[in-house]
């Protein structure tokens, strides 16, 4: 590769850097990615018919240390053929929280649960199938 040639890909490396992260979270929120980069109830891409499946459930409860925040996908553990390799929380700012990963042979059941401590706000919750891309739910706390 030519000196030229290298700083054109340098400058477009750096120019998507600084835009992609602007794209992502224009005006607080990122559903110009759904259905291409994630997928959710109304912008399934190419997984329609994957949603039931795919898509986390989440509910809350409320206790004395806090909120926890329950996941669970309906789906599939058979493996590594097919599985949830993981749930992502971020924040309402979409910052990570916390993660879990599962284990194909040993999860029976795509489940989560996560201490949020005493967090306000809305939270987005990313599931991962190996095989259909990843998948954004979110809540209000």
């Amino acid at each position: 590769m030519n000196r030229r040639n290298f700083v054109g890909w340098l400058s477009a490396g750096t120019a998507a850097a600084v835009i992609a992260p602007k794209i992502a979270t224009a005006a607080g929120d990122c559903r110009a990615m759904a259905g291409g980069v994630f997928h959710t109830k109304e912008n399934p891409g190419r997984w329609a018919k994957k949603i039931g499946g795919h898509l986390p459930q989440l509910e809350i409860a409320r206790h004395a240390g806090g909120v926890r925040l329950k996941v669970l996908t309906a789906h599939e553990m058979r493996g590594f053929e097919h599985y949830i390799v993981k749930h992502v929380v971020l924040n309402r700012d979409y910052r990570f929280l916390a993660e879990k990963m599962f284990q194909p042979q040993k999860d029976e059941v795509p489940l989560s649960e996560f201490e949020l401590g005493n967090y306000q706000g809305r939270v987005h919750v990313l599931s991962v199938c190996n095989k259909h891309d990843t998948w954004l739910n979110q809540i209000d706390i």
